[in-house]
């Protein structure tokens, strides 16, 4: 078993609790960074022939980053997933520079690796609507082909993550005008909320055996619990290969389809970044395909020049 200091193993604890409650950051990830985290200081032990405390991390060299990054790529760790894990690196050592004192240096200045971005594949218009129209054929009873169209429904009228409409509950209905959704990092955003939005999800409701309750889940599984993303997933595969779309037509694809066909229609990209809940208009961009002159030309009419 590869041995890590205990004042590196209190501070990367530390670090995730501050990511935890002060960053709001999902327990998935925090996971995912304890892993990353902890194999890197796993094998500077290793490089370095013992564990190594925090003064020491400060003598870290791009030398030493350089091997461990040819470590995990000789065990066939892929371009995005070491930018993923230096990611991680690079943060936890910037809470030590702040908390600790120690010196980033050497790991700030590690450069990620290049890949190539996959970049998001929304659906025609006529597709979404024909998704729109056909997830709910599969379904065994009438109640739960109600709630799928008014999940996916929710996905593309309003542009929520399936995360953000799973954890809808019994007190959001009838949904009004706006619904205020918390996305990632615990961030408030106002969605307003179409008709067809509303007519689906109040279908549903007729339909759904299951009493509905102020603090329980809106969309309920078979056997009444919390509806699962993958359920979701499950019904637009089905529906996807009926209609002969292509692989990408995912839950998540629905989302990218309100962006696109927003602005399609003439929305305005930063309005749009607001409905999204983007920290970052370059996101926003990605998502909607828009090329470089029209985000420069946005980003004018934000910041006019005297």
């Amino acid at each position: 078993m590869i041995t890590i200091s205990p004042a590196a193993r209190d501070a990367l604890q530390r670090w995730l609790s501050h990511e935890t409650s002060l960053k709001g950051v999902s327990p998935k990830t925090v996971e995912a960074y304890a892993a990353d985290v902890g194999g890197f200081l796993g094998f500077i032990t290793l490089h370095k022939g013992e564990p190594q405390g925090l003064g020491a991390l400060s003598d870290l060299s791009i030398r030493d980053m350089r091997s461990w990054m040819a470590q995990e790529r000789g065990k066939g760790v892929g371009p995005r997933s070491l930018a993923r894990r230096l990611s991680a690196v690079k943060g936890f050592f910037r809470w030590l520079s702040a908390h600790e004192g120690i010196d980033p240096t050497a790991v700030l200045s590690t450069r990620s690796p290049k890949f190539d971005k996959k970049l998001p594949r929304p659906l025609a218009q006529d597709a979404a609507f024909a998704m729109l129209d056909h997830v709910d054929v599969q379904a065994k009873e009438d109640w739960i082909g109600a709630r799928d169209t008014a999940v996916v429904t929710l996905l593309y009228g309003c542009g929520l993550r399936i995360s953000e409409a799973l954890a809808l509950k019994g007190a959001d209905t009838p949904l009004p005008d706006v619904l205020r959704i918390k996305g990632k990092g615990n961030k408030m955003r106002i969605v307003p909320v179409l008709d067809q939005a509303r007519a689906a999800v109040d279908h549903y409701l007729r339909l759904c055996p299951y009493p509905l309750e102020p603090d329980g889940p809106l969309f309920r599984a078979v056997r009444g619990g919390a509806l699962s993303p993958r359920t979701i997933q499950k019904s637009m595969e089905q529906a996807r290969l009926q209609l002969g779309l292509p692989a990408t037509a995912t839950p998540h694809a629905m989302r990218h389809s309100f962006a696109t066909h927003l602005l399609e229609a003439g929305g305005d990209l930063r309005t749009i970044q607001e409905l999204l809940g983007h920290a970052s208009l370059s996101t926003t961009q990605v998502y909607t395909g828009v090329d470089a002159a029209r985000l420069m030309d946005v980003y004018e009419k934000a910041h006019p020049k005297g």
